[in-house]
């Protein structure tokens, strides 16, 4: 996500709303938000389960399909603030949101026409390229849209909500979705989450037009001012320490999620228990948006940082090699905290630290494709390199996050003074 950085374009987007129409344009984009965390988790999490159902996925495949997912992300993302900042937030959303229900129309039809070949397996591939496209003008749109002329004290106040909204539906689709895969079949996959997006095209043509078409807007020469201005080179490195995190926190994410299918066979688990067994670190990832949003106390402790990197590793390791499902519940409760505290992180310290919003938002939207690519890769691989090991992928990306530490400790050590 890059946003403008231009004085003109600053001085020219001032705020001249009035004040219940920004209000208005607020709750509407939370809630444009909240349908988007409900069908994006909806379809990209339930997608391994699909593809295991009707094509024989396991492991290998589905990491393969989350590789490819994050590919495409990565470079997208990074692309898609040049296009909001040329063509606004209003457009940009009615591209993302259309190009995403088009992507699940098309999903649920491949079955009707080619039935569940090996034509419809390239198809599905397709689909899920042009919704991961179609996604890169959602989210960062929407966060520019929600920090659209606001102060620093009330961004971060801001951002803490945008965390716990979309943090939410993403808990809620995937404690639902087993449930309603059982329930209304395979092709539920596809239409709940177009019907949410019509929705949404829905809720776009009601909102009101004051500064929902502008380009994005910073302080003038795109430098917002820092909430806690640093006064020595201790925040940046702090800064730096977050965004080395979060994309290793993706690395575990995505070498959990292709994997849950295979995971939860092994456990005995129905789709509708694996959803509500396989959520819990969901949950425990939005509580923890909530305590680090009202509890400012972790703010520069190192500790803390190191802490949630260690068990982060050690998490993954345990959810994956779990026997038993209070094994599993465990393990979910002490992932979804570290994942929590670094991505919590890396959106605070940007702030405070005071970077542009279009570099800031740049390296964050970069970091979370590099990790969602280099997870899945790095499993596939050791599958493919040892294919008599079932639990290659889970050490290699263990290996992975734990080789983070390195750069993560070196990072830190010049940074003292």
């Amino acid at each position: 996500m890059e946003l403008a950085e231009n004085p003109q374009i600053s001085e020219r987007a001032a705020p001249g709303a009035p004040r219940s129409t920004r209000q208005k344009l607020r709750f509407g984009y939370f809630t444009l938000e909240a349908l988007n965390g409900l069908a994006a988790a909806y379809y990209f999490n339930y997608l391994f389960f699909y593809m295991r159902d009707h094509f024989g996925f396991g492991n290998r495949n589905n990491l393969m399909l989350t590789a490819l997912h994050g590919f495409v992300y990565m470079f997208s993302a990074w692309n898609a603030g040049r296009f909001v900042q040329r063509h606004g937030y209003a457009f940009c959303l009615r591209l993302g949101f259309s190009g995403m229900g088009v992507a699940m129309v098309l999903g649920g039809l491949i079955p009707k026409v080619f039935g569940y070949s090996q034509p419809a397996m390239i198809a599905q591939f397709a689909v899920l390229i042009l919704w991961t496209i179609s996604m890169c003008f959602t989210w960062p749109t929407l966060q520019a849209a929600l920090s659209h002329h606001e102060t620093p004290a009330r961004m971060s106040r801001t951002a803490g909500i945008y965390n716990m909204v979309w943090a939410a539906g993403a808990a809620v689709a995937y404690l639902t979705g087993g449930a309603l895969l059982e329930t209304f079949g395979g092709e539920t996959l596809f239409w709940l989450p177009a019907g949410l997006h019509l929705v949404q095209l829905i809720i776009m043509a009601r909102l009101p037009k004051a500064d929902a078409t502008e380009p994005a807007a910073e302080a003038v020469g795109g430098i917002v001012p820092p909430l806690h201005p640093p006064t020595t080179a201790r925040a940046r490195t702090f800064l730096y320490l977050a965004w080395l995190a979060n994309p290793f926190a993706y690395i575990a994410i995505n070498g959990i999620l292709p994997v849950i299918p295979k995971l939860s066979a092994n456990l005995g688990l129905s789709h509708a228990n694996a959803g509500f067994v396989c959520s819990v670190w969901f949950w425990v990832r939005f509580g923890a948006f909530i305590w680090f949003w009202l509890w400012p106390g972790w703010h520069y402790r190192f500790s803390w940082l190191l802490g949630s990197f260690i068990a982060l590793a050690a998490s993954f390791t345990a959810i994956l090699l779990s026997s038993q499902i209070w094994m599993l519940v465990a393990a979910q409760v002490v992932f979804g905290l570290a994942v929590g505290l670094i991505y919590y992180s890396s959106l605070f310290y940007s702030m405070d630290v005071g970077e542009s919003k279009g570099k800031r938002g740049g390296i964050h939207e970069a970091a979370i494709g590099m990790g969602v690519f280099t997870g899945p890769t790095v499993g596939v691989t050791a599958l493919y390199l040892l294919p008599t090991q079932p639990n290659a992928g889970t050490w290699a990306i263990s290996s992975a996050l734990l080789l983070g530490l390195i750069p993560f400790l070196l990072i830190k050590r010049r940074g003292q003074p």
